[in-house]
């Protein structure tokens, strides 16, 4: 299986630089993973919009998967309760 790029939206860097580097670590870890496995176990179709979502512990990752040209765009990152507002 071909790997994928891995892009992080201007908004997810920001989102992640912000979080303390034992919450980051893990989430960086698990971003990182998706080359391999753009859905991994766990992994949910969102609903009212292209892309999925991935949670690391308390955080979700929202990504889109462009597997014509084998990119992971990272769209956004957040705490779950503060996701989606």
């Amino acid at each position: 299986m071909a790997k994928y790029l891995i892009q992080l939206s201007k908004k997810a860097q920001k989102q992640l630089d912000k979080l303390p580097d034992p919450v980051a670590d893990p989430i960086l870890r698990a971003i990182y993973s998706l080359k391999n496995d753009p859905r991994p176990s766990g992994f949910k179709k969102q609903k009212g919009r292209d892309g999925y979502r991935i949670r690391i512990g308390n955080y979700w990752v929202i990504y889109e998967v462009i597997d014509s040209l084998l990119i992971i765009e990272v769209i956004t990152l957040g705490h779950r309760k503060d996701i989606y507002e």
